[in-house]
């Protein structure tokens, strides 16, 4: 429908509003009044209506209309990014000024002291997080494509790694979104069958009957799954009679819930089949008390475990009238059909009963999910026994399920509590869903939320990670969302959160071996300021030259190394947690301290020229970066190797290419500077191999 509307009149009206409202079956829309929504369709029947809202009017343009009130939160390495970022700044700041005005103070030349005061701003900032951090966020998208899950916002992807909580629509994410048959009943013999066993004889009339009381092109969910099912069993038997003409039709009526059907075979002989709710079939087959309490138990029983249960019941032989009718019981070859169902009389043949199926994988995954720490929350437009049926065969955790109507008596405080507790939430309306992830929010949870209906859609736009389905997603759903699945594979998703996981555990190394390498840089960049008097040896050139052995270990090495043992049995990282942890910041001080003080002892070598000792110290801060390369990475990987070679390479050049060092204002060195230089780099290699041991050695003791 394309506009909201208030039904004037309705025959036999069922409408598929799934999109809106999650609920993954038609409902009935017969009473003049209804509210008939734009973006429903029609299943079923056929009606008269009003137009009440056209455009942003409508409640689909509500939806639309709250999307661009809400605004997604700043990721949690952003907020700590720009605060690190921020304060690095105002430091580098008063450090450059300050060495500006004591170099030229005392020098008396103050475009040295300018240019000191640059090469101190290049070796402070840590202008490299940018670079790292959208570079990194760029690869990871792209890691993420090769399994499926395309990111639209490139930040949600760091966002994966610290994800606390996974709230996901049923219908259509965890579960097909396509009607089946679950189970056949036969009536009264009470056999069984069940989806995936052999369809037996036993069945096949249960089926046929099934078949007879649908329409021959149907739209209607169920409907469609009876059909599927007896294509695939039926298909070569005698129990489909596509050639049998249609006598007459009798559609559902608000006071009688049974659709059905006359037929006339080759013949010329009637048969009648109806189907519907088990109550108005039993109501239409005038059940004794004992007879219809039997049957309606066995609806129920069926009904527990979540599946949506249909009555069969089949004229009997001739279609006969009741006998007060005509006082014959004689059928309708006699005449004209009559108008009302209710005329003929009829037998219970037995139960179908259908389900949204739940994906395969989904068990599994939630299992992985809860493993890493993840806690897994449905949010459903269906009812609370479907719904809690559902998460039982999902493997979510027992629980109570509290649907809308709960969730609107309930304060802001008394809500915030039960989301922290359920798992399960049903008969929610689409401002609710929005709700309860602001709700999850507000208790501190990084959420991912999942859904793929218009319904859906302010949500996933004010969850931290919004992820829709792809292929049978609405666009609504996927334009509101940050990552989409592109096979709508819901262990895409905890894939997803793994490598998420990796990708944060990779960026925080590269970030640690980031803030370890400034510090030698920062260090020899101010001991003119600490040594008044002291020449400058790291020109701004130097530093810039640095950075080709920094950023392509952040950006390259760190970023493909492999996921840490164990990274999926760990909890999620706490959104509150700051960007260098404290373990971080003790690996690299320890680091870019002893690599500092190494440096200025090099910087400080008696008996060198300038030039000498700024080659020296260019030398180690090559091969020294290397090391730490080296460490931070997984030092037996091979690729974590070929990164510390880099330091070594660019060195080996500037020996090896006459005039190379003069044009950078370096030199050659001698045998006894090499030979200093490498001892430096193995006493470096040592401490720190000596510290990442005792580190280890003091995890495992814990």
């Amino acid at each position: 429908m394309a506009a909201d509307a208030q039904l004037l009149e309705g025959v036999g009206l069922w409408l598929d509003e799934s999109l809106l409202t999650g609920e993954s079956l038609p409902v009935a829309r017969e009473q003049p009044g209804d509210l008939l929504r734009a973006g429903s369709l029609v299943a079923s029947g056929r009606g008269w209506a009003t137009v009440v809202a056209v455009g942003e009017a409508t409640e689909l343009g509500q939806i639309g209309r709250s999307l661009a009130e809400v605004e997604p939160p700043p990721t949690r390495l952003q907020r700590h990014t720009r605060r690190l970022t921020a304060r690095l700044t105002l430091l580098a700041l008063a450090l450059c000024a300050a060495l500006a005005l004591v170099q030229g103070a005392l020098s008396g030349d103050w475009s040295t002291a300018l240019l000191a005061a640059l090469a101190l701003a290049l070796a402070v900032l840590p202008n490299e997080i940018p670079v790292v951090l959208a570079l990194f966020l760029a690869l990871g998208a792209l890691r993420l494509a090769r399994i499926g899950v395309l990111a639209r916002w490139p930040a949600a992807v760091e966002s994966l790694g610290s994800a606390t909580v996974l709230a996901v629509d049923k219908t259509g994410t965890l579960t097909e979104n396509r009607m089946a048959v679950a189970q056949l009943l036969t009536w009264p013999t009470g056999e069984r069958w069940r989806r995936g066993e052999p369809l037996e004889e036993p069945w096949h009339g249960v089926l046929e009957l099934a078949v007879l009381a649908s329409r021959h092109d149907p739209v209607d969910a169920m409907e469609l799954a009876i059909q599927r099912l007896a294509d695939q069993e039926l298909g070569r038997s005698e129990h489909l009679h596509p050639d049998w003409p249609l006598a007459r039709e009798y559609p559902l009526q608000s006071d009688l819930l049974v659709y059905s059907q006359l037929w006339h075979d080759g013949a010329g002989q009637p048969h009648l089949a109806a189907k519907g709710a088990p109550e108005a079939i039993a109501q239409l087959c005038h059940l004794e008390p004992g007879a219809s309490d039997a049957l309606l138990a066995a609806v129920a029983e069926l009904a527990g475990q979540g599946l949506r249960v249909l009555a069969v019941a089949r004229g009997l032989d001739g279609a006969p009238l009741h006998p007060h009718l005509n006082g014959s019981g004689m059928g309708p070859q006699a005449g004209s059909p009559p108008a009302n169902v209710h005329d003929y009389m009829f037998e219970p043949a037995g139960l179908i009963a259908l389900a949204d199926p739940l994906r395969s994988e989904v068990p599994v995954a939630i299992a992985r999910a809860h493993g890493a720490g993840v806690r897994v929350v449905m949010i459903t437009g269906d009812g609370p026994q479907t719904a809690r049926a559902i998460a039982d065969q999902a493997g979510l955790p027992p629980g109570p399920v509290l649907s809308g109507a709960d969730l609107e008596a309930l304060s802001p405080r008394e809500l915030a509590r039960q989301v922290a507790q359920v798992s399960v939430f049903a008969r929610v309306l689409p401002q609710q869903k929005l709700s309860l992830v602001q709700a999850l929010q507000a208790g501190g949870e990084v959420v991912a939320m999942g859904g793929d209906g218009v319904n859906d859609a302010p949500a996933l736009k004010a969850a931290d990670i919004g992820v829709a389905m792809g292929k049978r997603g609405t666009a609504v759903a996927r334009e509101s969302a940050d990552l989409v699945l592109l096979q709508d594979d819901f262990s895409s998703l905890v894939e997803a959160l793994a490598l998420g996981r990796r990708i944060d555990a990779n960026l925080h190394r590269a970030l640690g071996y980031t803030l370890a390498i400034h510090l030698p840089i920062a260090a020899i960049s101010l001991l003119p300021l600490l040594v008044p008097g002291q020449p400058l040896l790291l020109l701004p050139l130097h530093i810039a030259l640095l950075h080709l052995v920094i950023d392509p270990a952040c950006t390259v090495v760190f970023e493909a190394l492999p996921a840490r043992a164990g990274l999926m049995q760990q909890p999620p990282r706490s959104p509150e947690a700051p960007l260098f942890g404290a373990a971080t910041w003790r690996r690299a001080l320890w680091q870019g301290g002893v690599f500092a003080l190494l440096a200025l002892i090099l910087a400080c070598w008696p008996g060198l020229e300038t030039v000498e000792r700024r080659s020296l110290v260019f030398a180690m801060l090559l091969l020294g970066g290397g090391v730490l390369v080296w460490l931070n990475g997984e030092p037996r990987n091979r690729l974590t190797q070929l990164g510390g070679a880099i330091g070594l390479g660019l060195w080996l050049l500037l020996q090896a290419i006459p005039g190379l060092p003069s044009l950078l204002l370096l030199m050659p060195l001698g045998h006894q500077a090499t030979a200093v230089l490498l001892v430096v780099v193995l006493v470096l290699a040592l401490l720190a191999v000596a510290s990442e041991r005792q580190t280890l050695w003091r995890n495992s003791e814990a």
